[in-house]
């Protein structure tokens, strides 16, 4: 239980890897953007500790707690927004375009989804100590 996070953000590159190998001509390489912003959102919302999140006394930095929250919240904000893309270029240049191949817009919103699992399963299923 202690790794499927890093199992997860592995295994969704590991999509959007073997769909670019398997069909290179499909793959625009524009398409990645959502990976990396699934990605960075990963690290924003995991820089994040629950002590921050709840402590209002939190004197670090200049915006405090309320700081955090925003990190936070931009973070989910990103991933989420990784996962909607992944999702409209699935059906709006793979089946709604009736394209000969599905796999590599199937692997792309898979890439998301699974780095966003990643993100979650990290930020709230470890235990920190407060």
């Amino acid at each position: 239980m202690d790794k499927i996070h890093l199992t997860l953000f592995f295994v969704g590159w590991w999509f959007i890897i073997d769909a670019n190998a398997k069909y290179p001509s499909e793959m625009s390489k524009a398409y990645y953007v959502c990976g990396v912003f699934g990605t960075i959102s990963l690290f924003m919302i995991n820089s994040v500790t629950n002590a921050q999140m709840g402590s209002d006394t939190l004197s670090g930095g200049y915006l405090g707690a309320r700081g955090a929250r925003g990190w936070l919240f931009v973070g989910f904000v990103m991933g989420f927004a990784a996962v909607i893309a992944a999702c409209w270029i699935l059906f709006a240049d793979f089946v709604a375009a009736g394209a000969q191949h599905h796999w590599p817009g199937v692997g792309l919103f898979l890439q998301n989804v699974f780095i966003f699992l990643g993100s979650l399963t990290y930020k709230f299923g470890r235990i920190e100590e407060l």
